[in-house]
């Protein structure tokens, strides 16, 4: 597995990777829906290995405003994790979670602003545990660091630090939600190359 290529990886291991995303997603909802005390459905997630622009292009355009949730990656699997919400998204899920109407960034208070901090630290952690436990490795994650811009400005964080290894990502998008109100998340998991290999390895491919 050393000689893994994201750009050729064969259909097995990405069903594998697929995998592993559907399942995040479904622990993320999980975990949301304690969160606010509100059943959630979701949506079958979408799970797609992009360039960091292709990302960019499908949460809507470098420009567009969102809130982005980084985590570092530590111990048996290296690298980063991000969750994306776009801009009506982070409102729903603040306005759930505190009972609030929120118009625009610009009215987050300091409680806001946590707990939108918060919610996404939950759904990364819950990424995070399905990870660990499908592959029996420890791996665990540095404290959250959140940031509302432009997705292509939030995006470059990951491009640059991963660009010498590729500039591939593992996408998730997922869609849950209850009644009429669904939020859009996007969930990129980015290890090393060599945990990338690590993580399909411990799984038997």
């Amino acid at each position: 597995m050393s000689g893994l290529n994201l750009d050729n990886m064969d259909n097995m291991d990405f069903d594998v990777l697929r995998e592993i995303g559907n399942i995040g997603a479904g622990n993320a909802t999980t975990a949301l829906s304690q969160l606010i005390n509100t059943k959630i459905d979701m949506n079958v997630p979408k799970v797609e290995l992009l360039e960091f622009k292709e990302i960019s292009e499908i949460i809507g355009g470098a420009e567009r405003l969102v809130v982005g949730i980084l985590l570092t990656l530590q111990g048996q699997a290296e690298g980063m994790m991000m969750f994306i919400l776009d801009q009506e998204s982070a409102h729903h899920l603040v306005n759930a979670l505190l009972g609030k109407e929120v118009d625009n960034f610009d009215d987050f208070s300091e409680m806001e602003l946590s707990a939108l901090n918060e919610i996404g630290n939950i759904i990364a952690g819950a990424y995070l545990s399905s990870l660990a436990a499908l592959t029996n490795l420890t791996i665990t994650s540095s404290v959250p660091y959140m940031a509302i811009d432009m997705a292509g400005a939030i995006l470059s964080v990951p491009a640059i630090e991963f660009g010498k290894i590729g500039d591939r990502a593992l996408l998730i998008q997922s869609q849950f939600g209850e009644a009429d109100k669904f939020v859009n998340g996007y969930f990129i998991l980015i290890p090393t190359i060599e945990s990338y290999s690590l993580i399909l390895s411990s799984l038997g491919l």
